[in-house]
């Protein structure tokens, strides 16, 4: 018997639930959860709904979310490591919950724009991921 097929990326509440568990996810791990709580102090009751606004606008051309991600991050103590964790929680938390051709675009996209913080920081050497 095989098991049931994910269902794609295709609401608001998909969204939403990407977003949760991805945050989830950097909350409990060791190299990401510092950066984001103790050195950031994220307050995440503001950056969720941020979040989720960002990528409704970035896989839905929804325009929810107005603003500059980038000089957010720039005083972040971030290395390459960083980056390569933040894009292998991302995926797997894609792949845990979703498969489809939204859930490869969202993980192109994220790939993307770890890429492009990456070379604004100094950090770019060769992509992480191929977009």
């Amino acid at each position: 018997m095989t098991a049931p097929s994910k269902p794609d990326i295709t609401s608001e509440e998909d969204i939403k639930l990407l977003v949760d568990t991805f945050y989830d996810h950097v909350n409990q791990d060791d190299l990401l959860g510092p950066v984001f709580n103790d050195f950031a102090q994220v307050d995440w009751d503001h950056h969720l709904p941020t979040m989720y606004k960002f990528w409704s606008t970035v896989l839905f051309g929804s325009m929810a979310y107005k603003g500059q991600p980038f000089p957010k991050h720039m005083g972040l103590p971030v290395e390459r490591k960083h980056f390569t964790r933040w894009i292998h929680l991302f995926t797997q938390t894609i792949d845990e919950l979703f498969s489809g051709d939204m859930a490869d675009q969202a993980k192109q996209k994220a790939a993307s724009i770890a890429n492009i913080f990456q070379m604004k920081m100094g950090l770019w050497a060769t992509p992480l991921v191929k977009p």
